[in-house]
């Protein structure tokens, strides 16, 4: 006696159908997430969390940017106490000011 497959019936129709809504609405989440930046930050958290056992002092940060036009951008980058300001494009780099950090009343963080 050999027994042949049954038919798919309407319940596993069903259970199929909703295994593929919860994955396509679990990557259109995460798409929405990749759009909106969330992802991002949440990558920028777990990266820069202080977990027992990782270092994580950083000597250089960027403190601020300023795009002046398509191909030229102006950057405010802090390094081990003291300010940058840097103009980038696309062929060349230029240092145009160094001071300081400020720190006191008028500081802006």
């Amino acid at each position: 006696m050999s027994r042949e497959p049954a038919p798919m019936d309407v319940v596993d129709f069903a259970r199929y159908f909703a295994a593929l809504a919860v994955v396509l609405g679990l990557l259109g989440l995460l798409a929405l997430g990749a759009r909106q930046g969330w992802l991002s930050r949440l990558m920028t958290k777990v990266a820069h969390s202080r977990l027992p056992g990782i270092q994580n002092d950083r000597r250089m940060r960027v403190r601020e940017t300023l795009i002046l036009d398509p191909r030229r951008r102006l950057v405010i980058v802090n390094c081990d106490g003291e300010d940058h300001l840097l103009l980038l494009g696309p062929n060349a780099e230029t240092v145009i000011d160094r001071k300081p950090e400020k720190t006191g009343p008028g500081a802006v963080s």
